[in-house]
């Protein structure tokens, strides 16, 4: 959904006008200029400095309030009646920075009708006390900590005229003993932790004008009797979990100026009376489970501005009489299921100024006078099967146009050159289509702040058009990705905006090095240049970019060492550099990456020994990828540190020596992958402690030993390939040993098992006579023969992996997809030899 951009101004001023007028009427005609009060009377005197000795007044507003000084009428922030002069009538210490809870003392002052404490560090419950208070008619204690329930005393003030206590912790249901308070006008009750349902009470209320319950817990129907009485002005339900539809007093309500039930779970259809009310200015009903389609709308009169229906599942096509709301300045119907055209009746509301159509089934052309709409400011049209080209003359056919998004359609043609003209334009995102040609200069837009072209067709030509973003200085996001771009990337690019902060210039078929001035781009967070040509060396450079975030430069050409200054990336998340031609050890300062989550260095050539201070970053979580490189020497013993790592691949080295104990301690392990290196040794008991790891590769190494049998209660795993090493002993019988399609042992000449589908000898076979032999060679005869002719298929498409791996130039992406899946299907060919049999 789209924000409300500039409008949120006139939006928030209608709430406040109407939560809050009644206050300022109130509260003006009550304020007198206090005489000295009756002497004689000390109750309120006591009251107000049991309030201060509870309160911590850090402003000092209360510092006057003295026990020498018996004028307490005139005291900051008190106001006393005119005609009982030594009774306290109003209590206002708006944002007095005061601290403490409210004491139960406040009861004592029976004369109050105003008490307006908002914006202070108030704690605490709502003493039960102030239902004491059967004058007061307007109770403010909004943006406080305020926590407990709301106290059901409140309802013996029965001259409450206006209750906020918003944006506090106050939790519990909303008391339904509220409707005895038959004069409320206004209710303000949002941004707290209520739950339960509405009261049904509270639309009985014959005077309310306001009722705004936004962002609680609160669940169940809308009060059916809500919108009965002729004063209700303003409902905002918004962020809670209300269910049912909308009831339909409400929906025909003729006082109903703001109804905002966004982010709930209502559903059911939009009432007919609802887009022809005669009263209605702003309607969003957007993040529901509506059904249905737009109802027909025939009152031309309507003085509806704001209307947003986005993320339903409204369907239907666009009704062409939505033109008879003639007042709409922002129409929002984005994420729902609306098919068809749309309507060219869009363009007859005279005063519309952002439209959002994104994310429906929207087909055909978009109507020429759409694009003639003067007024736009923001048009949506994304995700749709939108077809055709755009105008030409784009640029000054929507001249106030910021904010144009046409992603994910089939657009095509080639960009008009005019979009540069439309100097106000922010946003531009034309991703996914089948535009072509070379990208258009955009330098007359000095307020750019995305700029989307990605998945396109288009071309950089002599990239002058990069040169010509230079001014636009507030540019965010540059996306290019996967077009064809090609050629090289100019030093240019260092002289775009310093505040860009997301750069993709993904599958390009760019070329060249990647320039050392990129460092002045100092606000990067994300830089993908994957699947590339590039060559040439990592700029040393890319070290001074402190704040990436993440950093995808894989599959490319690039040669040379990983340069130290890498280090330096202290917010780095993800680093890709694999597939590349990289060389060299690994830095040791990675490990100065402290928030790295993420780290590909696989197909690459680095060798030397896998840095302790790499795998010891606790920061790792999500994948630590070594393999397909000429790493040697032995495990660090330290790799126990990356205790959060999801996955981890060390396969197809030249490492050494035995599987560290301390590989145990990383209990967060779904998949680990060592083979293909020269590790001896056994399996380390601490493996008994990775519970949760899936897979399991720890082939074509020199590992000996028994299986250990605490894999039986490995409830996770998927797949364990223990292939090609030294194993010895019976092989476990229980848990994933029972499923011939997880498990891989072959090439292990000293196991044995106790039933054949384990492709080796059987166990502890003793040798017998007659008829009894026969039997068992009738069985298992054709059996063995199959499982014979399963091993050595088994050990030719191991064969051929290695085969590949030890080509002149071996393709990494190859050597990867040679995994699981193809081994998973030497089961499937059991089993087919078992019928032949």
């Amino acid at each position: 959904m789209a924000p409300l951009g500039s409008h949120s101004i006139p939006v928030l001023v209608t709430i406040l006008l109407a939560c809050f007028s009644f206050f300022l009427i109130t509260a003006f005609s009550l304020v007198p200029t206090a005489p000295l009060h009756d002497a004689s009377d000390t109750t309120d005197f006591q009251a107000l400095l049991c309030l201060k000795l509870h309160l911590n007044d850090n402003a000092g507003v209360m510092a006057s309030w003295r026990n020498d000084s018996s004028q307490y009428c005139q005291w900051p922030g008190v106001t006393c009646s005119k005609s009982h002069t030594s009774r306290v009538t109003e209590l206002n210490l708006e944002s007095s920075n005061l601290h403490g809870q409210i004491p139960p003392c406040i009861g004592n002052l029976t004369f109050l009708t105003i008490i307006h404490l908002p914006f202070n560090q108030l704690t605490g419950n709502i003493p039960p006390e102030i239902g004491h208070l059967r004058r007061l008619t307007y109770l403010n204690l909004t943006s406080n900590g305020l926590t407990g329930t709301i106290p059901e005393a409140l309802s013996s003030c029965s001259n409450l005229q206006i209750i906020d206590i918003s944006n506090n912790s106050i939790d519990g249901e909303i008391p339904s003993s509220m409707n005895k308070c038959s004069n409320l006008q206004a209710i303000c009750l949002f941004d707290n932790k209520l739950q339960g349902v509405i009261p049904e009470g509270l639309g009985t209320l014959s005077n309310l004008s306001v009722l705004y319950l936004s962002n609680n817990n609160l669940s169940g129907n809308i009060p059916f009797s809500l919108g009965s009485n002729s004063f209700l002005n303003v409902v905002i339900l918004t962020n809670n979990s209300l269910t049912g539809g909308i009831p339909p007093l409400l929906a025909n309500s003729s006082s109903l100026i703001l109804l905002d039930l966004t982010n709930n779970r209502l559903g059911g259809e939009i009432p007919f009376a609802l887009f022809n009310s005669s009263s209605l200015n702003l309607i969003s009903l957007a993040v529901n489970n509506f059904v249905g389609s737009i109802p027909p709308i025939s009152n031309i009169s309507s003085p509806l501005w704001y209307l947003s229906l986005s993320q339903n599942n409204l369907s239907g096509s666009i009704p062409s009489s939505i033109e008879n709301l003639s007042s709409l300045e922002i129409l929002y119907l984005s994420q729902n299921n609306f098919q068809g055209t749309i309507p060219s009746s869009l363009s007859r509301i005279p005063n519309l100024q952002e439209l959002d159509l994104t994310y429906n089934n929207l087909s055909g052309t978009v109507p020429a006078s759409l694009y003639n709409m003067s007024n736009l400011v923001y048009l949506g049209m994304g995700t749709n099967k939108l077809i055709g080209e755009i105008p030409d003359n784009i640029g000054y056919t929507l001249p106030n146009i910021k904010t144009l998004i046409l992603q994910g359609n089939q657009f095509q043609g080639q960009i008009p050159t005019s979009l540069g003209i439309a100097k106000n334009l922010q946003v531009i995102n034309l991703r996914d289509n089948a535009f072509h040609g070379i990208i258009p200069s955009f330098g007359n837009l000095p307020d750019l702040m995305e700029l989307n072209l990605g998945m396109n067709r288009l071309e950089a030509g002599d990239w002058s058009f990069l040169s010509s973003l230079i001014t636009s200085r507030q540019l965010v996001q540059l996306c290019l990705d996967k077009n064809i771009l090609k050629g090289t990337l100019p030093s240019s690019i260092a002289k775009l905006s310093t505040s860009l902060q997301v750069l993709l210039l993904t599958g390009n078929e760019i070329s060249g090095t990647i320039p050392q001035e990129i460092e002045k781009l100092t606000s990067l967070t994300l830089l993908y240049m994957e699947k590339n040509l590039l060559t040439g060396n990592l700029p040393d450079s890319l070290g001074n970019l402190l704040n990436l975030f993440i950093l995808s430069l894989s599959q490319n050409k690039i040669s040379g060492q990983i340069p130290t200054s890498f280090g330096n990336l202290s917010h780095l998340s993800e680093l890709y550099l694999q597939e590349n031609n990289l060389s060299g050890p690994i830095p040791s300062s990675l490990g100065s990456c402290k928030n790295l989550e993420a780290l590909n260095l696989s197909c690459n050539s680095f060798d030397s020994s896998i840095p302790e201070e790499l795998v010891t970053l606790s920061s790792l979580s999500e994948w630590l990828d070594l393999s397909h490189n000429q790493l040697d020497g032995e495990i660090p013993s330290e790799i126990g540190g990356s205790i959060n790592l999801d996955i981890l691949n060390i396969s197809n080295n030249r490492l050494s020596g035995q599987i560290p104990s301390a590989l145990g301690d990383c209990v967060h392990l779904s998949s680990l992958r060592m083979e293909g290196n020269l590790l001896d040794g056994r399996i380390p008991d601490s493996f008994i402690n990775l519970r949760g790891i899936v897979e399991l590769d720890l082939s074509q190494n020199n590992l000996s030993g028994k299986i250990p049998e605490f894999m039986e209660s490995f409830g996770s795993m998927k797949l364990l390939n223990l292939s090609f090493n030294d194993f010895e002993g019976q092989v476990p019988t229980e848990g994933i040993f029972q499923n011939a399609s997880e498990v891989f042992i072959q090439g292990n000449k000293k196991l044995c098992g106790t039933y054949p589908l384990l492709q080796l000898p059987l166990c502890n076979v003793k040798p017998s006579k007659g008829k009894h032999t026969n039997k068992i060679l009738k069985i298992v005869g054709p059996i063995a023969i199959c499982l014979a002719l399963t091993s050595c298929l088994a050990l030719i498409l191991l064969k051929k992996r290695n085969k590949v791996k030890q080509a002149s130039d071996p393709s990494c992406k190859e050597l990867k997809t040679f995994t699981y899946s193809t081994l998973k299907k030497i089961p499937r060919i059991i089993v087919t030899l078992k019928i032949m049999s």
